[in-house]
């Protein structure tokens, strides 16, 4: 039997790698942001129904007793509690793991930035994550839209008033093989026509774009508000440049009673998802009620963003040994 043992990506592909590592921390350090490291294993783990988490026992020497633990799907809930703790603008470069995502943008282990800032806020944050693609990728400026302007823009209609069943019908039109297994509810739709119909209209642009103030149905750990036109929004965005999605960021939100009923909420979605509940960090909302401070906080994917800088087709050509 071969084995092939060689790096998925070649040695000047990894120099690059090293160099855009360097680019980052320098335009932290530049901007006073503190580079931390939290732990990868957590006794806790995200509730959201669209993540799997990794998990694995702890066995004490001299014990059979198994203790649960997950391995990280991003360093967020750490990072808050450090935050709380006073920290100031952090940032961190982590290993996160996702089970069950393979792909050609997708890997169950993958390299995550992620940054909070006290001192930003939603549009400041965002040019600041315009002004790193245009340090490390050499990309134009950034364009902005609303998630309602996208979808009147593409699909002629209004995704605040229109019924459920008009968006089933335009899943059904629009995306092949879509029926009602997959389009159990609003959002389902809504995403679904996202990612198959409005994210290769946002690749054939030549800038990356901000997509913001999603449903308010989508806010995960976000804060809502009213938008202009009233509608209830989530204070979040997602970013798309090279026909990826590369970032997710949140005006982050507060309050750690609410925090904890969307908790209980996606752990009842993951029940009626056949899914196993997830244990809820009970570190993270004690650290809000102490008192985590306003701020804004972005996840992207480092990943990504090298396939961007070097043009490479699949996330394997950039990490040294690929999944």
């Amino acid at each position: 039997m071969s084995i092939n043992w060689q790096p998925t990506a070649d040695i000047d592909i990894l120099k690059r790698r090293a160099q855009l590592l360097a680019d980052v921390r320098l335009f932290f350090a530049q901007r006073n942001v503190l580079e931390v490291e939290t732990p990868i294993l957590s006794s806790a783990a995200p509730t959201a129904p669209y993540l799997d988490s990794f998990q694995t026992d702890f066995i004490p020497l001299g014990t059979q007793e198994k203790q649960t633990y997950y391995l990280q799907t991003s360093p967020e809930f750490t990072m808050k509690r450090l935050l709380a703790a006073g920290s100031g603008s952090i940032y961190q470069i982590a290993k996160v793991f996702r089970n069950g995502e393979i792909g050609r943008q997708h890997s169950p282990e993958f390299t995550m930035l992620e940054w909070y800032r006290p001192e930003l806020n939603f549009d400041q944050l965002m040019a600041e994550i315009d002004d790193l693609l245009q340090l490390t990728a050499k990309t134009k400026p950034a364009e902005k839209f609303s998630y309602q302007d996208v979808f009147q823009q593409h699909l002629k209609v209004d995704v605040f008033t229109c019924t459920d069943d008009a968006l089933k019908q335009l899943a059904k039109i629009h995306i092949e093989g879509a029926d009602d297994s997959w389009l159990m509810n609003r959002d389902d739709c809504l995403e679904l026509l996202m990612s198959h119909v409005i994210e290769p209209k946002l690749a054939e642009m030549h800038s990356p774009v901000f997509i913001y103030d999603f449903p308010a149905s989508q806010s995960q750990l976000a804060k809502t508000d009213k938008d202009k036109n009233n509608n209830d929004v989530a204070k979040r965005f997602e970013l798309y440049a090279g026909g990826m999605e590369l970032a997710n960021g949140y005006d982050e939100l507060l309050d750690a009673d609410e925090l904890r009923h969307r908790f209980k909420q996606d752990n009842q979605q993951r029940k009626q998802q056949n899914k196993t509940p997830m244990p809820i960090d009970e570190n993270l909302l004690v650290a809000m009620k102490a008192g985590l401070p306003q701020c804004t906080g972005v996840a992207l994917g480092l990943d990504r963003l090298m396939m961007l800088v070097t043009g490479q087709g699949k996330v394997t050509d950039v990490q040294s040994f690929g999944f």
